[in-house]
């Protein structure tokens, strides 16, 4: 198996796993508050994070700018909990690619150290990163998908109304984000 898929397969798997949680979270968050037809949309958006996320996840990788792991893992999930904030106080619920971005970076900073162990003995780091970020990005239209059916499922086969189902998904997204933020306090 190649460079590339070995790290293609890492970053697919670093979404599509529960131990992912938090990053799975913030994609309901993201994803919860549009229908079907706004896959194009919710598509640039996840895209926008994973620039945000390739950037950061590159530069920390290659030690071009260090960060308190301490404070980016509280930030992540900060970062989960407003956009379920937002998904409840916003009649308008449309995310803005500047901040879904900012938001990658924060989250592509918090794989970073294990990354780099892993690319230690790498004589480059093109391949490895490309791989990487295309196997998260497949992950999270993966993601996308699942949520996105459902909520087409939701309103057209169970005719559930849109806002009481972004507000019970943001509110079971905060439920689960609140420990994570008291448990990583810095």
């Amino acid at each position: 198996m190649s460079n590339f898929s070995v790290y293609f397969l890492l970053g697919l798997e670093h979404i599509l796993n529960w131990a992912a949680l938090d990053h799975l979270l913030f994609l309901l968050s993201l994803t919860c508050v549009y229908v079907y037809s706004d896959y194009k949309k919710v598509l640039w958006l996840i895209t926008a994070f994973t620039i945000g996320h390739s950037i950061t996840l590159a530069l920390a990788t290659l030690h071009i700018i260090e960060v308190n792991k301490t404070w980016v893992e509280f930030l992540i999930p900060c970062t989960i909990l407003l956009s379920a904030i937002y998904n409840l106080t916003k009649t308008k619920k449309r995310y803005k690619y500047g901040v879904v971005a900012l938001f990658g970076l924060i989250h592509g900073l918090g794989f970073s150290n294990y990354l780099q162990s892993l690319l230690g003995a790498e004589s480059s780091l093109f391949t490895p990163l490309l791989g990487f970020n295309l196997g998260l990005e497949l992950g999270q239209i993966c993601v996308v998908a699942i949520v996105l059916l459902a909520s087409f499922i939701s309103f057209y086969v169970f005719h559930w109304k849109q806002k009481p189902y972004i507000k019970v998904l943001s509110g079971i997204t905060i439920g689960l984000v609140l420990p994570m933020i008291i448990e990583r306090w810095p």
